[in-house]
């Protein structure tokens, strides 16, 4: 692995936490993802379960943890399993976990082979009344390709049909919404990193360059500070293209006069930063393109105050809404009498800004969370307002980073420039 060892603390404590939840006498069983295939004899890299990830630290293909609170022996409460390696393995695909290292990067102290995981797993099923199941269900996954966790609930359900079982999602959606100290430290090194990355690309772009030049330039600074890549797939749309929201294909040339919108995060040890900025391919805002940055730009700080104990997204997304508005109308986008008259269910301003501010940010860039949660000190969100004009080919976003606390919003990315002015500075200072 690339990144510095994790302190075990953070997966013995996301392990208590778990199983407070559990109910009396479960068992609970968390798989690790598949290598997935390309095509021929190719695969794709290796990206760990999250929630494998979050309890265990293993970063490896192949692994399952049992935990089982309520096992008669205190060496069953807590079981990892892992592919077993050998001369031929080590030969084609490199070093693999050894029990010993295993157990000091999770916190596990009992750990057993594959070979044993039927055997072991039966004796302790036996003890259990009740299993609890891992599957993804984010709101916005679409769950067509069969997970390691999907084929065990399978196989599990048909070898022990007389069991009673749960569910682990809703669980792992509440415990994950709040990070701890040492959470927060990755996705600190993880938008620290993402910073970089775009001082970099102040000192890159220029008329004529191309979208997939500027990707280039994010990957080369992400590898070289030890992330793994982007936490998702990087956006650079200039021009009209800044105004699809999941622009990927960064395949043209930015033009002078231009804007280029740039949506991207480094992945530290799992963790996700996400930014977004917006800049002018020449260097300087054109005067109308500086009146829509500027009223993003508003927009956010406002949005960025919102962000406190005891609000909802709901909430929020409408109070956030009511100052676009207000933006929009002064941009001369939207008619006050017939803001005035607009249905409340279909607001106006969604024409130019279609999406929402925020989402949950951490192990999965749009992280784990319940949207009717009230808003809790140690969640963190991203704030991403934008203004998008198809006709005049303006796309804005500006996207920062923000962790509630309840002395009040902490943005985690407040040291990258995201000011007109300093961004304009920057341009030109690199370009002399």
């Amino acid at each position: 692995m690339r990144y510095d060892p994790v302190d075990p603390q953070l997966f013995i404590e996301n392990r208590r936490r778990l199983v407070a939840q559990l109910k009396r006498k479960s068992l609970a069983v968390f798989n690790s993802n598949d290598v997935v295939p390309t095509s021929a004899d190719g695969v794709h890299p290796f990206v760990q379960q999250t929630d494998f990830f979050y309890l265990s630290g293993i970063d490896q293909e192949e692994s399952t943890l049992v935990l089982f609170p309520d096992a008669r022996e205190e060496k069953h409460r807590e079981v990892l399993f892992l592919r077993e390696t050998n001369e031929q393995i080590s030969l084609w695909e490199g070093k693999k976990y050894s029990k010993e290292e295993a157990a000091a990067m999770s916190g596990v102290k009992t750990v057993f082979w594959n070979s044993e995981f039927e055997s072991v797993l039966r004796g302790l099923v036996f003890q259990a009344d009740r299993i609890y199941l891992n599957s993804n269900e984010h709101l916005r996954a679409a769950a067509v390709v069969e997970t390691r966790d999907t084929r065990f609930g399978k196989w599990c359900r048909e070898a022990f049909p007389l069991h009673r079982y749960d569910r682990l999602a809703p669980i792992l959606h509440h415990l994950r919404a709040t990070k701890s100290a040492i959470e927060i430290d990755l996705i600190r090194q993880a938008v620290d990193i993402t910073g970089r990355a775009f001082r970099r690309l102040l000192g890159f772009i220029r008329r004529g360059v191309w979208e997939y030049e500027i990707e280039a330039e994010v990957w080369h600074e992400f590898l070289r500070r030890r992330s793994r890549g982007p936490a998702f797939q990087t956006i650079v749309a200039s021009g009209l293209d800044a105004c699809t929201l999941h622009y990927v294909q960064n395949d043209k040339q930015c033009r002078d006069g231009d804007l280029v919108l740039i949506d991207f995060g480094a992945e530290y040890a799992h963790y996700a930063g996400d930014l977004t900025r917006t800049v002018p391919v020449n260097g300087r805002f054109a005067p109308r393109q500086r009146a829509v940055y500027d009223a993003v730009l508003r927009v956010q700080k406002a949005a960025i105050q919102m962000l406190r104990p005891g609000s909802t997204l709901s909430a929020y997304n409408d109070a956030v809404g009511r100052v676009v508005e207000d933006e929009l109308i002064e941009l001369g986008l939207l008619d006050p009498a017939a803001v005035q008259s607009q249905p409340k269910d279909k607001p106006l301003y969604k024409k130019y800004f279609p999406h929402g501010v925020s989402h949950h940010l951490g192990l999965d860039v749009h992280d784990y969370g319940d949207r009717f949660r009230p808003f809790e000190a140690g969640m963190v969100f991203t704030c991403e307002p934008g203004i998008y004009i198809r006709e005049e080919g303006i796309g804005v976003r500006i996207e920062n980073d923000i962790l509630i606390t309840d002395q009040g919003p902490v943005d985690l990315t407040a040291d990258i420039p995201r000011e007109a002015d300093e961004i304009e500075a920057l341009m030109r200072s690199s370009q002399a």
